[in-house]
């Protein structure tokens, strides 16, 4: 993702997060929704890194655990990513139903708090 990119996105999720805050409580929704999309972004870039068999419920899980760290905008922004994603692969990609279950249930794991690792596949490398 190059800088340019990485604005647009930043202005396009405070004009969504904007008109139901409070200045000071947009720019901090803003500035977690911004932080959490990226840390979606490394998760999934880590994941086709890594190209690691088995891994991909466990970046899912950590993509979400990271963002929502960052606050409630983080979580809001990991919601809208992992839903979209989701969407996408069960309804053009061809996957299956129980795949985008399980993938939801990753990101809804790390979403709320549930540590990642339960995920991590044996053999995986620590870098990730």
């Amino acid at each position: 993702m190059n800088a340019s990119t990485m604005v647009v996105a930043f202005l396009m999720l405070g004009l969504l997060v904007a008109p139901s805050r409070a200045w000071p409580d947009w720019w901090d929704r803003t500035r977690e929704a911004f932080q959490g999309a990226c840390d979606m972004y490394s998760a999934y870039s880590d994941m086709r890194e890594a190209n690691w068999t088995n891994s991909d419920k466990y970046f899912h899980a950590r993509g979400n655990y990271d963002a929502a760290q960052r606050g409630p905008g983080g979580a809001w922004a990991a919601g809208v990513i992992s839903n979209t994603r989701e969407s996408y692969q069960s309804g053009l990609s061809g996957q299956g139903a129980a795949d985008t279950a399980a993938d939801q249930a990753a990101n809804i794991w790390g979403r709320n708090g549930g540590d990642p690792n339960v995920y991590r596949p044996k053999g995986l490398p620590p870098r990730y």
